[in-house]
C-alpha cells in the first residue's frame, strides 16, 4: 500500500464548537457536511497541509493540535487523517469547495448530514469538546 495518499481533515475547534462545512462538489457529495481539509502536496507534512488548506478554503489561520486516532478510507488511493486544530486568526468563510459553514456545539453535531468517512472523527471531536466543558 505504498501508493496510499493522505487527505487531512480539520476538526477545527473554537469557543467550544466544531466547524462543519457543506460541500458543493462533486455531485454525489454536494449538500453533505464534512470537516474541511484536503490532499497533501508533495513534500508537505500533514500539519503544513492542514494550515494551507484552512487558509485556502476558509481564509483562517489555524494551529494543528493533535492527530485524531484512526484512519478512514476514501476513494482509492486516498485515506483520511483528521487533526484537531485551533482557530488562531480570521473569521471562517466558505471560499472554495463549500457553500455554508456552521459552528456546532457538542450536542449539535448530529444536526447535519456528515459524510460517512467523517462521522467517527466528528464523534471523537465532540467527545473532546464535552470533556473540555466538564
Amino acid at each position: 500500500m505504498t501508493n496510499v495518499r493522505v487527505v487531512v481533515g480539520a476538526a477545527l475547534l473554537h469557543e467550544g464548537r466544531l466547524l462543519a462545512a457543506r460541500r458543493t462538489a462533486p455531485p454525489e457529495l454536494a449538500g453533505r457536511w464534512e470537516l474541511p481539509g484536503g490532499k497533501l502536496e508533495p513534500g508537505e507534512s500533514a500539519e503544513q497541509a492542514l494550515v494551507r488548506e484552512l487558509r485556502e478554503e476558509l481564509g483562517v489561520e489555524a494551529e494543528p493540535l493533535e492527530r485524531v486516532a484512526g484512519e478512514w478510507p476514501l476513494r482509492p488511493p486516498y485515506v483520511l487523517h483528521v487533526w484537531t486544530a485551533r482557530l488562531r486568526a480570521g473569521e471562517a468563510r466558505p471560499l472554495q469547495d463549500h457553500d455554508e459553514l456552521r459552528w456546532l456545539a457538542p450536542d449539535e453535531v448530529g444536526d447535519v448530514d456528515w459524510l460517512d468517512q467523517d462521522r467517527p472523527a466528528v464523534a471523537l471531536a465532540a467527545d473532546l469538546l464535552r470533556r473540555a466543558e466538564a
